[in-house]
């Protein structure tokens, strides 16, 4: 298949996205005051952007069709409630207060895997993995300086509804026929933002932070528009791909970028020894091996043979 098409082209594309992202969203929300306004630029932006360039003919997406919108609608609820929790997270904790909780969410993935898409358990060597990267993130949260109880509040929420996000979207990449990775985008996206316009306009503060936003925090916003539509796309490309725990464990490795990122932009990160803990984790989640499917696995999921991936680290060499 073409390289475009790959497991290491679109897991390369999601980490580099992740990470950037991540940190982009914080710089807006420092910027403009206005959580809710930015988040539906961004999904309503991505929807704009994916419809323009398939009316050029550049690409290949989904009309608007009722079944399908009635099929995408839970995804779109999920995918705000993650995205939205994730933000109002980075509003009252530091980038890596928030990715302890990340950190250990694929042992609650795995065993959902398990349950509920036809996955195997995890081999013992991932289990070792697994809870290698929960030791580190219980290692660096002793050191997190900036301990704020309403951040870890908004941290656990965001928690339990982005295990319930791995889960859903990977059956729906897996059931729900599209004729290509774009109507996913634009489906999800467009859905997605319907819901916000009420939110940031009857809302006073972020209609008085737009109202005094300056050229720069402007082209904050519209940075993190354009890699909300390239997070997307490799997005829903790597959930078709990968299971919906090695999905979970990807997302895990690219943070080692958002680490430096964010030791260089901000004063408020995290001492040599949380960054080690950090670090450590990144090493367990690269030696991870993604479980195969089971043999009375209902859930279809073409893209992947069993017998392969039993034998592979999830990161390409």
């Amino acid at each position: 298949p073409s390289f475009y098409a790959t497991t290491p082209f679109a897991v390369g594309g999601y980490m580099l996205c992740s990470a950037t992202l991540l940190i982009a969203n914080k710089y807006a929300v420092y910027k403009v005051a206005a959580p809710s306004f930015i988040l539906f630029s961004q999904l309503m932006g991505t929807a704009v952007v994916v419809k323009a360039f398939a009316a050029m003919g550049k690409i290949e997406c989904d009309a608007l069709e009722k079944e399908k919108c009635m099929k995408f609608l839970p995804v779109a609820l999920i995918f705000l409630a993650t995205i939205f929790s994730n933000m109002k997270s980075l509003q009252y904790a530091n980038v890596e207060t928030f990715m302890v909780f990340r950190f250990s969410t694929p042992i609650v993935v795995s065993i959902a895997d398990y349950l509920f898409l036809g996955r195997k358990l995890p081999n013992p060597r991932s289990w070792a993995c697994l809870f290698a990267l929960l030791i580190g993130a219980f290692a660096y949260a002793n050191t997190d300086s900036a301990f704020h109880v309403k951040g870890y509040t908004f941290c656990a929420i965001w928690y339990a509804i982005f295990c319930m996000d791995q889960i859903y979207l990977k059956h729906v990449t897996n059931t729900v026929r599209m004729k290509s990775n774009w109507g996913r985008v634009f489906y999800s996206n467009f859905i997605a933002s319907l819901p916000l316009v009420f939110t940031f306009i009857n809302d006073s503060e972020e209609i008085e932070a737009l109202k005094n936003i300056s050229f720069s925090a402007a082209m904050a916003v519209f940075f993190s528009v354009a890699l909300g539509v390239g997070m997307s796309y490799f997005a829903w490309m790597a959930r078709s791909l990968l299971s919906a725990a090695s999905f979970t464990v990807v997302g895990n490795v690219c943070k080692v970028l958002t680490i430096a990122i964010n030791v260089s932009l901000w004063d408020k990160h995290a001492s040599p020894f949380g960054i080690g803990c950090l670090m450590f984790c990144l090493v367990a989640a690269y030696f991870y091996q993604q479980a195969p499917m089971r043999s009375d696995s209902k859930d279809s999921d073409d893209t992947i043979k069993s017998d392969i991936e039993a034998t592979k680290t999830l990161l390409p060499k």
